[in-house]
């Protein structure tokens, strides 16, 4: 079975050395001024280099732009929605990050592409194929204020928040994403709400095209909602494992409908994984999911991470994982 090795979304925007910090004296500069809008994007683009080829020497297969030019995983993409305005900052589930919370004020509408640029520059900049993020509708939803009359019940809101999506994930398509990530953390808080999930995930794969279209969960126990998630019209089932152990124990006495993306690095913990806790779950499950398309990889972005330890995680993934293949390997002869 090919396992693919990747990252699950951002990656640290600034390490310990003075190169690896040019984006934060960017910002502080622009801030006062003293910097333009494109010495910005420049110290961006340095940056998303930087964390691709950290992620291609840490031996993955597939990479993201570490979403570097992020602000947070709600405002960046609803703050650039029409009807939308940014409000103050509110915690991120149970991390030590924060985010601004978004007000509907009016009605929504998209506007422009707003990931598709960033797609087309780290593929150009990347020796592997590049896996586009995107928070998805219903989270978008969950974190905004309402003061929209129409947008009052959550339905609507989301319907509203993925019809405009439903643009994003078109414009990422049309530039060449052959897969698209879908960040929904939200839905295992509130698993009377997938049915809402997963309309606003049929108007997203009318417009995927060829893409792939992955749902990502994390910050909460998805085994509950197991078989639910599963139906989900989806290409790929992401779960963050940290939070759903006992997930390992269902998979391998009821397998999966659909290749999965494996979150069994914890992101938010410094302590390198060990076999036990990488490998035997995996040779627990892999005998029972699709034999292609199945994903290993942090149980969440990295940006929770000191760079140099979010580096060796990965690095330790490909080595556990190299270690499983040749166990494979040898076994077979």
């Amino acid at each position: 079975m090919n396992l693919i090795l990747t990252n699950n979304g951002s990656y640290p925007r600034i390490g310990e050395t003075p190169e690896l910090q040019v984006l934060r004296r960017t910002i502080a500069q622009w801030e006062r001024k003293e910097k333009a809008d494109e010495d910005l994007r420049e110290a961006e683009r340095v940056m998303v280099r930087a964390a691709i080829r950290e992620q291609v020497e840490a031996g993955l297969d597939v990479v993201t732009d570490g979403q570097i030019g992020w602000y947070d995983p709600v405002s960046h993409l609803a703050g650039r929605l029409e009807g939308v305005k940014i409000n103050g900052l509110l915690r991120f589930f149970d991390t030590n990050f924060y985010f601004r919370q978004p007000v509907v004020k009016g009605t929504i509408r998209w506007r422009s592409p707003q990931l598709a640029e960033a797609f087309r520059f780290a593929s150009t900049v990347s020796s592997k194929p590049v896996k586009a993020v995107m928070t998805g509708p219903y989270t978008m939803a969950r974190f905004s204020i309402v003061e929209e009359e129409k947008y009052r019940s959550l339905p609507a809101l989301v319907e509203a928040m993925s019809e405009a999506l439903a643009e994003e994930v078109g414009a990422l398509a049309a530039g060449g994403a052959e897969f698209i990530q879908i960040d929904e953390p939200a839905i295992v808080k509130y698993p009377n709400d997938l049915p809402i999930l997963k309309t606003a995930l049929d108007r997203l794969v009318s417009r995927k095209g060829k893409a792939r279209l992955g749902l990502m969960t994390y910050f909460g126990d998805a085994t509950p909602l197991w078989e639910p998630l599963q139906a989900l019209p989806v290409d790929l089932l992401g779960v963050d494992f940290t939070y759903s152990p006992k997930l390992v124990d269902r998979i391998e006495g009821g397998g999966a409908s659909k290749p999965l993306t494996l979150g069994l690095v914890d992101g938010r913990n410094t302590r390198l994984e060990g076999e036990a806790e990488l490998i035997r779950p995996l040779e627990r499950m892999l005998p029972k999911l699709p034999a292609d398309g199945n994903q290993l990889g942090p149980s969440c972005g990295l940006e929770y991470l000191p760079r140099d330890r979010a580096f060796q995680k990965l690095q330790n993934m490909a080595r556990l994982s190299a270690g499983l293949r040749g166990q494979k390997r040898g076994g077979a002869k």
